[in-house]
């Protein structure tokens, strides 16, 4: 909210993505509501809101006062338009959002309009919300919004959980066994006495959300979450033709003629699905994030807090994404910091958003997916423990959202100099090295080298993973990780449960 109080103060203005200034003097000369204050309304509620300033008169991008003579009578017509359904479709204005101010004898009307909650909008005129009868308010413009735009906006409106919907013909043949069997396998990790971990396929689907039964409709079948999370990717692609996750590391160097170091996106190799990309880019987010030497018995600790606001930060991304969004799922790392991008606008305020307290999550079944999982937070207390273990450290954390060139919301989380990761070269440390790191530090059978500690981290990330992915991920040879999971097994810190391939692991916290 601005505030105009003398001839200075107009003289300073300059109309902007939350201020439009206008001479409103009518025919008569004596004041009038101008018709282009109505695209104004629309825009600055759809958006963040903003002031409107009526009585200002614009010469060569110079303001001045010229006043409005009569502004009750203006002041009238506004709320009688306002409240008219056939002229804009919400009023959000009361009595204390419009003020009339003399300065020097002449009368200038200040009208502050608040931002629409995602359940009024769109806010559109002359009782048709398409064809260009919705508004945006853009830089210093009022701009009219696509028809894709505005469908997005009702959805928004009308759902509050954007992936309970149902798939009409999506079937349990279009998801990947292997991502469900091993989400099945770490939630049996994590909660070995849940009653779900016994259900067939459907019946576990059906128990949270990813298939649905619609007692209205009678209608019956996969839901958006459960394909978002476990499908294939060509059924995605179907179902969601905007959807895409995207990965990449890059260098500190942006002219460097490599753009990234790495990158993980659906390549045909892998199925693409929320689930698998969580698993994927998880472990890639903290592989080089400094941790400081802290032992926990005879273990080194090396899941930090740093670690797990990064992980909350990954399914944070996932859970809120609009999926339907032209903008993709971006995750972004670099020696400086992270980034995460989703489509899709915050539900709250970014104040509220970062105080916590109010949950306003697009994809709720998504989300108790992940908290089934024990990663993720609900009642709006995921960002601020995200502050909570990074601003502490000396890091920094950017929240915002925009509307170009698509809808959506990024989250900026800067290292300080002790937390820094280390760019990757080349050339990875050889695999005797990282053998002769396990043989030392395995005498007595008291482990507190960092190869060890990396798996007992990889584990608790994901109990699901296999030997040979162990290898993959730890750059050594299966023998290697085998002798390492020996000894963490002879001093009772790893449990195995299931077969060599479908079982999982279970990390037993050191006493």
């Amino acid at each position: 909210m601005i505030t105009i109080r003398t001839l200075k103060d107009i003289t300073t203005l300059s109309e902007s993505v939350d201020l439009e200034c206008k001479l409103a003097v009518g025919r008569d000369g004596k004041g009038q509501l101008p018709v282009d204050f109505w695209p104004t309304y629309s825009a600055f509620v759809n958006t963040r809101g903003g002031t409107v300033l009526l009585g200002i008169k614009e010469k060569q991008g110079r303001f001045s006062l010229h006043g409005v003579d009569e502004p009750e009578r203006i002041i009238s017509d506004l709320f009688n338009l306002v409240n008219n359904p056939n002229k804009v479709s919400t009023n959000l204005l009361t009595d204390h959002h419009v003020q009339v101010f003399t300065i020097a004898e002449k009368n200038l009307i200040q009208i502050d309009i608040p931002t629409a909650p995602r359940q009024q909008k769109p806010v559109y005129l002359n009782g048709n919300p398409l064809k260009g009868n919705t508004f945006r308010r853009l830089h210093a413009g009022d701009r009219p919004c696509d028809d894709e735009t505005v469908k997005r906006m009702l959805a928004e409106q009308m759902e509050d959980s954007r992936d309970i919907r149902i798939l009409p013909a999506f079937t349990l043949a279009d998801l990947d066994s292997e991502s469900l069997h091993a989400y099945r396998n770490m939630l049996a990790s994590h909660r070995p006495e849940h009653p779900w971990t016994s259900m067939k396929d459907q019946d576990f689907l059906l128990a949270f959300g990813g298939y649905r039964h619609d007692r209205q409709t009678d209608d019956e079948g996969l839901t958006l979450a459960g394909l978002l999370m476990f499908g294939k990717w060509p059924a995605i692609q179907e179902g969601v033709p905007n959807y895409f996750v995207d990965y990449q590391e890059q260098p500190e160097d942006k002219t460097s003629e490599t753009r990234w170091l790495d990158r993980v996106v659906p390549d045909g190799t892998w199925s693409g699905n929320l689930f698998d990309f969580f698993r994927k880019v998880s472990r890639k987010l903290v592989a080089d994030l400094k941790v400081p030497f802290v032992l926990k018995g005879n273990f080194r600790q090396d899941d930090t807090l740093q670690h797990r606001a990064l992980r909350e930060a990954l399914v944070n991304t996932l859970v809120h994404a609009d999926h339907t969004g032209r903008a993709s799922i971006l995750v972004i790392k670099d020696p400086k910091g992270f980034r995460f991008r989703n489509p899709g606008l915050l539900r709250v305020p970014v104040e509220q958003a970062l105080r916590g307290g109010e949950s306003d999550c697009r994809n709720q079944t998504l989300q108790q997916m992940f908290l089934m999982i024990n990663l993720g937070e609900r009642a709006g207390s995921g960002l601020p423990k995200i502050r909570q273990a990074w601003e502490p450290e000396g890091g920094t954390l950017h929240l915002f959202d925009s509307f170009e060139p698509y809808d959506q919301t990024r989250l900026e989380m800067t290292l300080a100099t002790k937390m820094s990761v280390t760019e990757k070269t080349p050339e990875k440390t050889p695999e005797k090295t990282l053998e002769k790191t396990l043989e030392k530090t395995s005498v007595t059978g008291k482990m507190t080298g960092k190869m060890t500690g990396k798996i007992l981290e990889l584990l608790s990330s994901d109990p699901t993973l296999t030997i040979p992915e162990l290898a993959t991920n730890l750059g050594v040879s299966e023998s290697t990780v085998e002798r390492a999971i020996r000894e963490l097994k002879k001093v009772k810190r790893l449990q195995r449960s299931g077969s060599r391939k479908k079982g999982s692991w279970k990390v037993i916290d050191d006493q």
